[in-house]
């Protein structure tokens, strides 16, 4: 029997939803309106396309968004000026910088820059370290959306195996550290693989629910997963064009495959992809009502 299929579009529609109504509550009863900058260095079209999706989302969403596109021959002292004099605007709660950076802009240096509190991607170190001691109040996105999906489609975390395939700063380390966490959706045993792990093969057969995120199209095959296994696959791969000169996308995992053996699984594109912008919303918003005070 095939698995069913975990629509990250319907989790995240359900979710801006009740966005929309908590923007629309906190709008009329408190006068506060989530405000989100979105910088953009140069440009490339790839970037430019993410970041007109997320202004599009906070437009819909009710959200004070402001779209600053810089020329990618700004300085570096001249983009940290930028991001300070957003810092001090109390009319934005989140600041994005959109990556990748020009070569001459050092994109740590820039992340760290952002203040903690407006920081709803999630990536710098006070958040990440706050996350590591059961102390987040951002979840970086991708990551979030996840746990977003396993929690919204009934799947149970807490004593369950989870392996996740990948160890980047983005997606493997934090689905890993938010999993393992003493709390609601978490609770999990949780073994994370890379390029160097012996014998991948025989931790992704023990999980109750894989995470991959490798970055190699269909690195993940039908006899690396267990019968009833939970899959999600956050890879998104070009792998040629469609005959309506569309580029064709597949995931870091064997889909047609592996969804004979799943009990549930995501699809590429449609499953973890939808999410990301829908959890930015989301940490937006909670900064919005801990910079007036309504949430600790």
């Amino acid at each position: 029997m095939s698995a069913k299929i975990i629509s990250g579009k319907d989790v995240a529609a359900q979710i801006r939803e009740e966005l929309r109504a908590e923007v629309m509550d906190l709008t009329s009863k408190y006068n506060v309106k989530p405000g989100l900058v979105t910088i953009l260095v140069g440009e490339d079209p790839a970037s430019q396309s993410y970041v007109s999706g997320k202004q599009k989302t906070a437009k819909e969403l009710g959200f004070f968004s402001i779209q600053d596109t810089q020329s990618a021959d700004i300085s570096e002292d001249m983009l940290l000026s930028l991001i300070d004099k957003y810092n001090h605007d109390p009319k934005i709660h989140g600041i994005l910088v959109q990556l990748p950076l020009p070569k001459h802009i050092n994109e740590n240096k820039v992340l760290y820059a952002i203040d903690p509190d407006k920081d709803v991607d999630g990536f710098h170190p006070v958040n990440v370290g706050k996350l590591m001691i059961g102390e987040g109040r951002y979840f970086p996105c991708t990551p979030f959306g996840i746990q977003q999906l396993l929690i919204r489609s009934g799947v149970k975390t807490e004593g369950s195996e989870v392996v996740v395939v990948g160890r980047s700063n983005i997606v493997g380390k934090p689905i890993s550290m938010i999993l393992v966490q003493k709390a609601a959706g978490a609770n999990a045993t949780v073994t994370m693989c890379h390029t160097k792990t012996k014998d991948i093969k025989s931790h992704t057969l023990r999980a109750d629910i894989l995470i991959v995120a490798a970055g190699r199209p269909k690195a993940v095959t039908a006899d690396m997963v267990k019968e009833g296994a939970v899959v999600i696959d956050v890879g998104v791969n070009r792998i040629g064009m469609t005959p309506e000169g569309k580029a064709k996308l597949v995931g870091d995992v064997d889909f047609d495959a592996v969804k004979e053996k799943a009990s549930l699984i995501t699809p590429v594109p449609g499953g973890v992809g939808p999410m990301t912008i829908t959890m930015l919303m989301y940490n937006t918003v909670k900064a919005a009502k801990f910079a007036a005070g309504l949430e600790k």
